[in-house]
């Protein structure tokens, strides 16, 4: 039989207090789980924290990938090309939904209810992230995606197609000025899946780039509070 592929290496932000809740952050495209931390530290002048909730880094396993010629990066998935306009490489998605499920299984066995549980990303990781909860995982708490989209005839939009439960809330963040991943992209996005019953949201940055900024941040831990709130002790 295929060997079990080994736990992704990740970066843990613990909560201050009693752990009753977990967030999941994939990185962009050729990043890491630490480089990801270190991005939004350097941001908000400290790390993105909270009482409660266990922050998870994860990173993702090196892969030859297309868009580079075939070089080996830190990739969630690959892609045949950068565009909304062509087919998705869902082998590697699903295989990478396969080691994602792991992770969330790990909070699971810690005693950590699968509504407690948070999962988004940057860029390609905020791709990665509505694969993983709207195909597979419809019961987390909610998801959110930053600067991230989904291509035409995504996968995710055939399974909600067919789909009856209620799903997880859209976080979705871009800026008009992203050269890399196009807001009409990620506008798009958004627009197909409130379509297929996604409660979604969309906050538009004017003049934001490919990037992250701390207005963005700020939103998002707020959302991630107002979706994972402090629980009362038993």
């Amino acid at each position: 039989g295929m060997a079990a592929p080994a736990a992704l290496q990740r970066s843990v932000v613990s909560p201050a207090g009693r752990h009753t809740a977990s967030l999941i952050f994939l990185h962009g495209s050729g990043d890491t789980g630490q480089g990801a931390r270190a991005w939004i530290k350097q941001i908000l002048n400290q790390d993105m924290a909270f009482q409660h909730i266990k922050v998870i880094y994860p990173t993702a396993p090196a892969r030859p990938y297309t868009p580079m010629k075939g070089a080996f990066s830190t990739v969630w998935f690959d892609r045949y090309k950068i565009s909304n306009d062509c087919p998705e490489h869902i082998e590697s998605i699903n295989s990478m939904c396969h080691g994602l499920t792991d992770l969330i299984n790990d909070e699971i066995k810690n005693g950590i209810a699968k509504n407690r549980i948070l999962i988004g990303g940057f860029s390609m990781g905020g791709g990665m992230a509505m694969h993983l909860a709207y195909r597979f995982h419809q019961d987390l708490a909610g998801v959110f995606a930053l600067s991230s989209f989904l291509n035409k005839d995504s996968a995710v939009y055939q399974a909600l197609k067919r789909n009856e439960s209620v799903l997880p809330e859209l976080f979705q963040c871009h800026g008009t000025a992203d050269e890399l991943v196009l807001y009409s992209w990620g506008e798009e996005t958004n627009k197909m899946l409130k379509s297929l019953g996604v409660s979604a949201s969309l906050h538009t940055f004017p003049n934001l780039n490919h990037e992250l900024n701390r207005t963005e941040i700020e939103k998002l831990k707020s959302w991630i509070e107002k979706k994972l709130p402090v629980e009362a002790a038993k």
